[in-house]
């Protein structure tokens, strides 16, 4: 293990460099952290945090940016592509980079193997919303669900890894996301939305408008992940062999 100063002074370093050595120093950040006086599962669980808190930060700011948007009315991807598409995009890209890394370091962990294959796979779809905006109808539809789908699914199998509370929690929240996203799939196909760039009410929404429900995906999801991340970052520290 290095010590904790010169990790501090290595990416100090790192970042003072060049524009031109910036991916270099990218990769040798990451290498450095992997190094650094933390477990693996510490590393994913701080990279966890930070995505779900930037994404949470993200869609809001985009939210107040967006003349007139309507939290019921309008759908979450609308704010891809409006005047606040730059935040939207980036934040939502982000936030499937940080989980792919994050995965990264969970890849030798046995235990978190299951949920770790669901985490990537949401990130897949994550980093592909702020990729296919939608105008891309088709490939929006398709790595939007590969994002919600996953995400809920990941909550719903980490149970066996949390200990109660928090696995009771994790199922919730998870069945709260899935069943949230069945509500909104089938609200789509019986109003008609799904072939139209207009969002249509459905009695399936239950009153809380196309935005709202899809809305009801999202947060259960990001409130899992950040306890997720939570249950990583204060694990008993594991000396791990280089």
């Amino acid at each position: 293990m290095l010590d904790f100063s010169y990790c501090l002074f290595s990416l100090t370093l790192s970042y003072s460099l060049t524009k031109g050595t910036y991916v270099g120093s990218l990769i040798f950040q990451v290498a450095t952290l992997q190094r650094m006086a933390y477990s693996r599962e510490k590393v994913a669980g701080m990279l966890f945090f930070v995505a779900a808190t930037q994404f949470l930060l993200g869609i809001t700011i985009a939210e107040a940016l967006y003349p007139d948007f309507s939290v019921s009315a309008n759908y979450i991807s609308d704010l891809g592509i409006g005047p606040s598409a730059v935040i939207f995009n980036s934040s939502v890209f982000l936030l499937g980079l940080l989980l792919l890394v994050g995965t990264y370091f969970l890849r030798h962990v046995s235990e978190f193997k299951t949920v770790n294959t669901m985490l990537f796979l949401m990130a897949v779809g994550a980093m592909g919303i702020g990729v296919f905006t939608k105008h891309f109808r088709t490939a929006h539809g398709a790595v939007a669900t590969l994002a919600f789908f996953f995400a809920g699914l990941s909550a719903v199998s980490s149970f066996k890894v949390l200990k109660k509370p928090l696995s009771v929690i994790s199922i919730v929240l998870g069945v709260m996301t899935l069943g949230a996203l069945a509500l909104f799939s089938g609200g789509m196909i019986a109003s008609g939305s799904l072939t139209s760039d207009i969002a249509y009410d459905s009695s399936l929404y239950l009153g809380l408008g196309p935005g709202g429900m899809e809305h009801m995906i999202l947060y259960p999801a990001l409130m899992w992940l950040a306890g997720f991340s939570w249950h990583l970052i204060t694990q008993q520290e594991v000396q791990t062999k280089e």
